[in-house]
């Protein structure tokens, strides 16, 4: 689809309504993960640099259309000052939004309280996007991580005023269009993670899609339980052995390859340190009832990096194993290290995103090779389930 950017619009004088995700972390009143506010500053850098005044529109926790004050954007105004390296003013009310103060106009950008302490915000009544849009000249949408809602600061602001794309959401689709929507080919996806029901509409999709899936951590179970293995005390989706019978069905016809473990770490004790054992995965595996399986082992390890010599694009979503504790973080951390030296050597594209994944992406010090990582959450696998994302399709209307 279409969609403008900061450079297709005249910001000079104008003032530029920006929908942020700064819904960070706060813990005793301090910011303890200022990511989310640091991916802002090239966007709001950029409006002032073309003579607009940013006013941003955010969200922080869930105060379901009342004022919290345990939810103000107050706290996070400090972090948001020191980030931005400019003069940034609270206002509390969009009376006060509408009429601001000599004090707070003379800011070079402007924080509206917490949008969704307005009733209207998530009901994206007609009036209060009216309203929001009346505060400004020009829509700018810098969370895709909030673009999976149709709010009324998401979705229906821009039908009242030219909108654009910020450098955050404009990075993004363009990873994500590079992943799926036109991949360099062979592409492949690692889809990690506890549970299969979680991820049907993802696997569904993919499977049509890609070239290799690999699927890990506890959905591989219900996977490998469907080929008739039994795998003791791990976990396991009885409900959904049909399912993973049917994405096993859909692959093979759409020419996807699907790779399973072929072994796994088998521990009786979910802790770190466990003792435990190598053991050959399969549909002829038969573990005691007290054994699971809490990761893949070295063949399967194997078989991803050997899978992966042969990729051009890859997209990740989710942990291979319990990443959590050790050793059972070990094909997590060799399988996205093998990704990341393929992506610093210029034979990959590698975009990765949702849930636990930046976390295991860190933990095994692969992120910053990665060539896009996504901290969008929902909105990146709604995308990646083939979903259209209302604050994006509002963009091109």
């Amino acid at each position: 689809m279409s969609w403008k950017s900061l450079d297709d619009m005249d910001l000079h004088g104008k003032r530029v309504l920006v929908r942020v995700d700064i819904n960070v972390p706060v813990e005793k009143g301090e910011v303890t993960d200022a990511t989310r506010i640091e991916r802002i500053v090239p966007t709001v850098h950029d409006i002032l640099s073309k003579g607009g005044t940013p006013l941003l529109l955010a969200h922080f926790g869930r105060p379901h259309g009342k004022v919290n004050l345990e939810m103000s954007l107050r706290q996070v105004l400090p972090a948001l000052r020191r980030a931005l390296m400019r003069t940034v003013s609270l206002v509390e009310t969009l009376d006060a939004a509408e009429k601001l103060t000599a004090e707070a106009a003379a800011a070079d950008v402007v924080l509206i309280e917490n949008i969704r302490f307005h009733p209207g915000e998530e009901a994206n009544e007609a009036d209060f996007a009216a309203r929001l849009a009346r505060l400004g000249d020009v829509y700018c949408n810098d969370a895709f991580s909030a673009a999976h809602r149709a709010h009324a600061s998401t979705e229906g602001i821009a039908h009242h005023l030219p909108s654009c794309a910020g450098r955050l959401m404009q990075a993004e689709l363009s990873a994500l269009e590079a992943a799926l929507s036109k991949p360099e080919r062979p592409v492949g996806a690692v889809v990690g993670g506890a549970k299969v029901s979680t991820k049907i509409a993802l696997l569904e999709n993919l499977v049509n899609r890609l070239d290799l899936l690999v699927i890990g951590g506890g959905m591989a179970n219900t996977f490998l339980v469907a080929q008739g293995a039994q795998l003791g005390a791990s976990l396991v989706e009885p409900d959904y052995l049909d399912t993973a019978r049917d994405i096993m069905a859909q692959a093979a016809k759409a020419g996807c390859r699907v790779l399973l473990p072929i072994d796994g770490l088998v521990a009786r004790e979910f802790k770190a340190g466990a003792a435990h054992e190598l053991v050959l995965l399969g549909p002829d595996t038969a573990l005691e009832p007290d054994q699971m399986v809490l990761d893949a082992g070295p063949q399967s390890i194997g078989q991803i990096e050997i899978a992966f010599d042969g990729l051009k694009t890859l997209i990740w979503n989710g942990p291979m194993g319990a990443f959590e504790i050790e050793p059972f973080d070990t094909a997590t951390v060799a399988a996205a290290r093998s990704a990341a030296r393929h992506t610093r050597d210029g034979a990959l594209i590698s975009v990765a995103g949702g849930g636990d994944t930046v976390a295991a992406l860190n933990q095994a010090g692969a992120a910053e090779d990665f060539t896009y990582i996504s901290t969008a959450g929902g909105a990146f696998l709604e995308w990646m389930e083939g979903k259209t994302l209302p604050g994006v399709a509002a963009l091109g209307g």
